[in-house]
C-alpha cells in the first residue's frame, strides 16, 4: 500500500514538545526521547484519526518519547532502509509481506520479540523473532457501489468492455497490494502461466500503473474507476468517508471468492539509533489496549489471538469475511522468486 513519495508526519499532540534551549542539553539528549518509524500506508488516518494517530499520541503521553513517522510504499520503505543500512536513520519498520521477508533476508531486522508477541499466531510472525504482525489484514478489491448495483464476482467479469479504462491496480513489486494481485491471480488460476495470460488480457482495460494503492479508492468513490485493488483494513476505514466504496473478493470462474492475510508486520531495524525506544514502541503496539482498538479505530483485525473485539466495526468485518476462503501463500518462495515473477508480469502486460 504505497505512496509515490514519502510523507513525514509527527502526531499533532507531539508538536507541543518543548525545544531545548541553546544552553540546555544536547541534540544527543533530545534524540534519546525520539523513535522513527518507516511504514507502509493505511494505518494513519487521512484526518489524523487512524490507529497510528491514537497509538503514537498515547505512547508519547505515557513515555515522553516523540514518534517521527515516515510513510511510503511497502517496497519503498524497505528500499529506503536498505540504502541507509550502513547508517540507519529509522528504528522501526512496518511493511507487508513479501517485503518484510525481503527486509529480513537482507539483514535489515534484528531479533526482538515484543511483549505480547507470544499471543500472535505462528504464521503472522518470523520464526527467528525478527518481525511480528501488529495489525492483521486481508487482500481485497473495491468497486463503485453507485454505478455498479452489485459487486463483480469473478476475475473473468473484469475483461468485459464495461471496465475499459475504468479499472486499475497498483504495481506489483512496488506496492504491497499490487504484488498481492499477482499472488492471488497465481493462486486462483492455478499457476503462474495461467495468471499471467489472464493479466495480459486484462491489460486492455487497465488504466495503467499506480505506485499508490491508497489513491485508487478515492477514484472509485468518485466514479473515475469502477474497480481497483486494495485491502480490507484500508478500504473499510476509507469507506467511512467514501460512501460509494464497496469491498469484494474475486473468484475464479466456477470457484469461491478467496483472499489471504496481508498483515502489517513490524520489526526493529538493525543498528537502530534508538533501539530501546523502538522496543518500547513495539511493546506498546502489541499491548492489550492498543490491540483492542485495531478494529474500533483502525478498521482492522487484531494481531493477537487472545483479543476478541466486539465493537461494531469488528462485527461488520466478520460479516464481510463470511464465505471467503483464506489461503496461505508460500512467502519464502515468493521472497526468493519475486524478482522473476515481477519481470514475467511486466513482459506479459507490456508494463
Amino acid at each position: 500500500m504505497p505512496r509515490n513519495t514519502f510523507k513525514i508526519a509527527v502526531a499533532v499532540s507531539l508538536l507541543a514538545t518543548p525545544l531545548l534551549s541553546a544552553c540546555g542539553g544536547s541534540s544527543a539528549a533530545a534524540d534519546e526521547k525520539a523513535v522513527t518509524v518507516y511504514s507502509a500506508d493505511g494505518l494513519k488516518g487521512e484526518n489524523n484519526d487512524g490507529w497510528y494517530d491514537k497509538v503514537f499520541a498515547d505512547f508519547t503521553r505515557q513515555t515522553g518519547i516523540k514518534v517521527k513517522y515516515v510513510e511510503g510504499g511497502s517496497g519503498e520503505v524497505v528500499q529506503r532502509a536498505l540504502r541507509e543500512k550502513s547508517n540507519p536513520q529509522a528504528d522501526v519498520l512496518v511493511t507487508l509481506p513479501p517485503f518484510v521477508q525481503q527486509a529480513d533476508s537482507k539483514g535489515l531486522l534484528q531479533k526482538y520479540e515484543p511483549e505480547g508477541s507470544a499471543r500472535v499466531g505462528a504464521a503472522d510472525k518470523a520464526a527467528d523473532g525478527t518481525w511480528t504482525s501488529v495489525v492483521n489484514n486481508y487482500f481485497a478489491f473495491v468497486y463503485d457501489k453507485k454505478e455498479l448495483k452489485q459487486a463483480p464476482t469473478t476475475w473473468e467479469e473484469l475483461l468485459d468492455g464495461t471496465y475499459k479504462n475504468r479499472l486499475q491496480y497498483s504495481t506489483p513489486g512496488v506496492a504491497g497490494d499490487g504484488t498481492a494481485v499477482l499472488i492471488k491471480a497465481i493462486h486462483d488460476f492455478g499457476g503462474e502461466k495461467q495468471a499471467l495470460e489472464y493479466l495480459g488480457r486484462l491489460q486492455a482495460n487497465n488504466v495503467g500503473p499506480s505506485a499508490s494503492t491508497g489513491k485508487l479508492a478515492p477514484k472509485v468513490d468518485k466514479g473515475e474507476l469502477l474497480v481497483a485493488n486494495g485491502d480490507v483494513q484500508m478500504n473499510y476505514a476509507q469507506s467511512k468517508t467514501m460512501p460509494n466504496l464497496g469491498i469484494w473478493f474475486p473468484a475464479a470462474e466456477g470457484g469461491k471468492p478467496t483472499t489471504f492475510a496481508l498483515p502489517y508486520a513490524a520489526g526493529l531495524l538493525t543498528g537502530a539509533p534508538h533501539t530501546e525506544n523502538g522496543r518500547k514502541l513495539l511493546d506498546f503496539m502489541l499491548a492489550q489496549k492498543q490491540q483492542e482498538e485495531v478494529s474500533s479505530i483502525g478498521g482492522g483485525f487484531s494481531a493477537r489471538t487472545d483479543v476478541k473485539a466486539t465493537d461494531a466495526n469488528a462485527a461488520a468485518l466478520t460479516k464481510l469475511m463470511d464465505g471467503v476462503d483464506v489461503f496461505t501463500p508460500d512467502w519464502n518462495d515468493i521472497d526468493k522468486n519475486l524478482t522473476s515473477y515481477v519481470a514475467a508480469w511486466k513482459s506479459a502486460t507490456g508494463s
